[in-house]
């Protein structure tokens, strides 16, 4: 069996975000979201909202389960037999540092692999930062987020304006 991991902080999860994982899907037995819960960071949703996020976009693809992690991330791919990481790329600017990552990662697990997926053309402008960017103007961000997850950051928002 094949299992593969899509790492990250997904801050919210965003349509591409949603695109790389449908993708991936298709390509191992069993992919892994990894959702890092990374206590050196102030995100603006908890690790465990983010994974419940994931799980409400992800839940029709059968072969998908959502894990929290903390740690480095060649660790937890070891610890769930995953023998290859997808990361997605919008543009030339990530895959400068994302070749950097991967290189990295396979130095310390040399069994891992990263396999880069570009974004669809529609969502390559696409990142969480700008989702909660216009989110937190109160923009229309139906464009940039899954349905399922659009009441939860719209409240966290309404929250936010609100304090």
């Amino acid at each position: 069996m094949i299992t593969g991991i899509y790492p990250g902080s997904f801050d919210p999860v965003t349509l591409g975000h949603l695109d790389v994982i449908k993708r991936s899907a298709k390509m191992v037995d069993h992919l892994i979201i990894g959702v890092l819960n990374n206590s050196a960071k102030r995100p603006l949703f908890s690790a465990q909202e983010r994974v419940d996020m994931l799980r409400a976009v992800s839940g029709e693809l059968a072969n998908v389960s959502v894990e929290m992690f903390d740690g480095l991330t060649v660790e937890f791919a070891r610890s769930r037999n995953a023998t290859i990481m997808f990361r997605g790329l919008r543009a030339v600017t990530d895959f400068e540092y994302e070749i950097q990552i991967a290189q990295t990662n396979h130095a310390l697990m040399p069994e891992i692999d990263t396999v880069f997926l570009t974004t669809s053309v529609k969502y390559s402008y696409l990142s969480s930062s700008i989702v909660k960017e216009v989110a937190s103007y109160g923009g229309d961000i139906i464009k940039f987020v899954p349905e399922e997850i659009l009441p939860a950051v719209l409240e966290k928002f309404k929250t936010i304006r609100s304090v």
